[in-house]
């Protein structure tokens, strides 16, 4: 019997942290009663990640190791991930595990009121709360430029977790070809364009260490991207809306969150 969730995690030379994030999930996943399969995608690591997820299998038997033989880049080994999936929901996170365990049943609950997508959208904060300014200004302006150049009415992109109903998603991550960084944003724009129901929940980061890329320094490349995704699009099918709902954290929101109709941009 295949599981109900999915948890893919990719990792190149994550040894230090993934196991506080196996950790997490191994604690989150006995409370649970149903069956889950965690998927850790190892690409081509060069300290003891593969060793690591060789250990972690024995006392965690739900864990599942898939080795890329060279780095391939973070899109490539989450697309690797997903597919290879058996779950009826995926759930994708960074190595790091950037939330709380009880937000994974939020998203959960977001795709069984009907949203394809559930994405966790980290809630604007002021700059003196960043971690750096160019860090902050760097995201701002990303943001803007995902509005701008893809019309894609989300207010974060990239924040490290995200969940998913497998099936109709499965042929939108089968033709995705970005292998980096902007594997999220091509993942997303693809399905809002397929007329998917796309759900934001807010979300608190929980720093469980410090930013490893500076965005800054993937700026040019991760800018590239956004045009060759614009410009690889094909024509969205008439008469198609994608629906975008925001949903507040529990203690936050009085009722339920709204939802918006998002016409197409072509």
């Amino acid at each position: 019997m295949n599981p109900y969730l999915s948890i893919v995690i990719p990792a190149y030379n994550e040894a230090a942290i993934l196991p506080v994030a196996l950790e997490c999930l191994r604690a989150f996943l006995n409370d649970q009663a149903f069956a889950a399969e965690v998927v850790v995608v190892d690409d081509g690591s060069t300290d003891r990640t593969s060793v690591l997820v060789g250990d972690w299998q024995r006392s965690f038997e739900c864990l599942r190791v898939l080795r890329n033989a060279v780095n391939s880049g973070k899109g490539a080994s989450i697309r690797r991930g997903i597919m290879a999936s058996r779950g009826e929901f995926v759930f994708v996170t960074d190595a790091d595990f950037p939330g709380r365990p009880e937000d994974i049943l939020r998203l959960l609950g977001a795709l069984r009121d009907g949203a394809a997508v559930a994405v966790a959208s980290r809630r604007p904060a002021p700059m003196h709360s960043a971690p750096s300014r160019s860090r902050f200004l760097a995201s701002v302006v990303y943001r803007a430029l995902v509005r701008v150049i893809l019309n894609l009415p989300l207010r974060d992109t990239q924040c490290g977790f995200k969940a998913f109903v497998r099936e109709p998603l499965l042929p939108v991550v089968d033709r995705l070809r970005l292998d980096g960084f902007s594997f999220d944003v091509e993942f997303l724009f693809a399905a809002w364009r397929c007329g998917l129901v796309i759900q934001e929940v807010d979300f608190d980061v929980v720093e469980r260490r410090p930013t490893r890329y500076a965005i800054l320094m993937q700026s040019p490349r991760m800018l590239m991207d956004l045009l060759r995704i614009r410009l690889t699009a094909g024509r969205s099918p008439r008469n198609v809306r994608a629906r975008v709902t925001e949903i507040a954290p529990p203690e936050a929101s009085e009722g339920p969150g709204l939802a918006r109709d998002l016409p197409h941009q072509n």
